[in-house]
Parts: C-alpha cells; sequence; structure tokens
C-alpha cells in the first residue's frame, strides 16, 4: 500500500492508490517530495494573506469603520422616532368627523394654536418649528422666513395702517390690494369653468334655510348691521367633513386646484353670504402669504369690497383675487327684492411665495401645532 501523486506531480490533490510494485520506494520519495511542495504552497498563500491585510491603508479602514457606525446609529435613531401628528387634509377629514364639529365651525382649544396665539412667545415658538423642519428637511430656500420670523415684531408693529397681517408677515414679497387673473390663471379658469356646479351646490343648500333659522353647517359671524352666514368646506387648513359630503363636486373641485391652501392654518374654503343691508367692518387678515380669491355666484347691485381703500364690485362666474392683509371691508346696500351677495372663497399661495417656502409654511403652521 503507498500513496502516490495522480499522473503528473501536483499540488492540489493526491490520490490514495492500491498499487503493489517493487518500485514502492522510489514511489514513496517523488510522494514526499509532492507533499512538502503542497504545504510550501499552503504556507506562501496563509502568509500572503496576512501581508495583504497589513499592507491595508489604516486610515481608509477606520473611515470606513466610522461610517458604518453613523449609518448603524442613524437607522437607529429614525426607527426609534415618534412621527408627528403632521397628517393631510384628507386624514383629517376622518378625525374632525369623529371629533363631532358643531355649525361646519372649527373651534380651536389649544393655547398653544399659532393662529390663535397672541403673545410675546409666539415668535419663540416660530423659530422653533423653523429649526425644526430645516433639522428634518433643509434651510434651503429659508432665507426670507428666517428673516421674518427673527423680525416678525418690528414687522408687524411699523407696518404702515393699509396692510397689516394681524400674525406672520413674510417680507419682500410684491405688495397690492388686487391682483390681476392672470396671478392664479390656472385655478381662476378652473373656478370660473365650474361656476354653475358651485351654485348649483349652493342653491340646494339654501334651500334649508325656509326651514330654519340657521341651518346645519352655517355659521353666523358678527357685523354691526345685517347678516353675515359662511359655509366653511376648509377652515383654518382642517377640512369639514360633514360640510364637505353636503357639496361633493365643489370639494372635489378644490383638489384639481394648484395653489389651494389646505395644510395650514391659513388656508379656507368656503360658501360666504351676505344679506341686504350687511356691513362688514375693516379689518386685516392674518397673513400676506395668501390671495385671497372670490368667484361670484350671486351678485346682486349695491354691493362692493373696498381693499386698501381701492373699491371694487363682484361679478358672476368671475374671480376677484385680492390681498386681505390690507384693511378691507365689504357692503351689500342693496334691497331685500335684490336678495343675498354670494361668492365662493377660497385661499390661494401668494404668486410669489416660492415652493420650497409653501412647504416650510405648511409645517410651521400646521393646524394644532
Amino acid at each position: 500500500m503507498v500513496w502516490a501523486p495522480l499522473g503528473p506531480p501536483r499540488t492540489d490533490c493526491l490520490t490514495l492508490l492500491h498499487t503493489p510494485s517493487k518500485d514502492s520506494p522510489k514511489m514513496s520519495l517523488e510522494w514526499l517530495v509532492a507533499w512538502s511542495w503542497s504545504l510550501d504552497g499552503l504556507r506562501d498563500c496563509i502568509a500572503t494573506g496576512i501581508q495583504s491585510v497589513r499592507d491595508c491603508d489604516t486610515t481608509a479602514v477606520i473611515t470606513v469603520a466610522c461610517l458604518l457606525v453613523l449609518f448603524v446609529w442613524y437607522c437607529y435613531h429614525v426607527g426609534r422616532e415618534q412621527p408627528r401628528p403632521y397628517v393631510s387634509v384628507n386624514s383629517l377629514m376622518q378625525a374632525a368627523d369623529a371629533n363631532g364639529l358643531q355649525n361646519g365651525y372649527v373651534y380651536c382649544q389649544s393655547p398653544e394654536c399659532v393662529r390663535c396665539t397672541h403673545n410675546e412667545g409666539l415668535n419663540q415658538k416660530l423659530y422653533h418649528n423653523l429649526q425644526e423642519y430645516a433639522k428634518r428637511y433643509s434651510w434651503s430656500g429659508m432665507g426670507r422666513i428666517h428673516k421674518g420670523i427673527r423680525e416678525q415684531g418690528r414687522y408687524l408693529n411699523s407696518r404702515p395702517s393699509i396692510q397689516k397681517p394681524e400674525v406672520f408677515f413674510l417680507p419682500d414679497l410684491p405688495t397690492t390690494p388686487y391682483f390681476s387673473r392672470d396671478a392664479q390663471k390656472h385655478d381662476v379658469e378652473v373656478l370660473e369653468r365650474n361656476f354653475q356646479t358651485i351654485l348649483c351646490e349652493f342653491e340646494t343648500l339654501y334651500k334649508a334655510f325656509s326651514n330654519c333659522s340657521l341651518p346645519q353647517g352655517w355659521t353666523m359671524n358678527s357685523t354691526p348691521s345685517g347678516e353675515w352666514f359662511t359655509f366653511y368646506l376648509v377652515n383654518q387648513g382642517v377640512c369639514v367633513p360633514r360640510n364637505c359630503r353636503k357639496c361633493p363636486r365643489t370639494y372635489r373641485l378644490l383638489g384639481s386646484l394648484r395653489t389651494c391652501i389646505g395644510n395650514n392654518v391659513f388656508g379656507n374654503a368656503c360658501i360666504s353670504v351676505l344679506s341686504p343691508g350687511t356691513v362688514i367692518t375693516e379689518h386685516y387678515g392674518p397673513t400676506n402669504i395668501r390671495i385671497r380669491c372670490h368667484l361670484g355666484l350671486k351678485t346682486p347691485n349695491g354691493c362692493e369690497l373696498v381693499v386698501g381703500g381701492e373699491p371694487q364690485c363682484w361679478a358672476e362666474g368671475r374671480c376677484l383675487l385680492f390681498d386681505d392683509s390690507f384693511l378691507h371691508a365689504a357692503f351689500h346696500e342693496g334691497s331685500a327684492e335684490d336678495g343675498p351677495r354670494v361668492v365662493f372663497m377660497v385661499d390661494l399661495w401668494h404668486p410669489n411665495v416660492a415652493a420650497a417656502e409653501r412647504q416650510a409654511l405648511d409645517f410651521i403652521f400646521a393646524p394644532g401645532r
């Protein structure tokens, strides 16, 4: 019984052969030579591997290890972070419906609400929200918002009396009481094309006034004379589900508007009704980041809107765009036979607020934040 290489001598494979022979001593010698050669090759392979590790760049190894540790930490941090209650309008519809909104109006119950807070801590709260947004996303494009929040008190206190938003002023925006239809051309055209649809849904709603003084879903607003009613589909960034179900086509229409403000407290969409003899006294809106759009549904004679001292009249089937951060008032001086003045009101983004700024403002002024 001898061990011998199979075929020509090899370093990687030996075969056991049962070959009785007179030349056994010679074959054994050849086998020992081949085995020694195999061990030398294995040793050389191990030595080469060790040397490769030794020759590796220490700095590169440390860098890769640090990056790996950072990646593991980031995954752990993101995985354990609790999501914020920042949701879309559709999600808010379900939540609002469960809370049982009364009369189609959302009453703020939180003392920390940015829209309803008027104290010295408002600027700190806004800046905290901006920092949180930048931490999650980016500071890129936040220059004007940062400037506005940092000097908000000075802006609001030093503004001329003709334009004085009550909550937030974004600096360096073009200022004018009225905007041309081209400022938000797409949305204006969509609204005007659907004038009859909105009017039909309003007329169905308005029939309920013959049965009771204030039908469900309507709100009566305070005025020195006359009556001013509103029917909100979106109120301060929150959908009113019960009202939206009564005007399904009008509500779906809001989704086709490109610049409708629907995710922050400055966004509203409603039907506004002024009875004859009503006066809405001069007041300011909360911010200059939006333009208010009125689509005329019923516009009898004697009705007038005054913004920044400039009077305008509504027209049926036509949109009127204005900046409600200017001092403005509305009148219906017609007779009872003329009937109410009715407009569909929706808040659109100011055309000079950039997309990155819109996203940040939606975050900073999210409902309930």
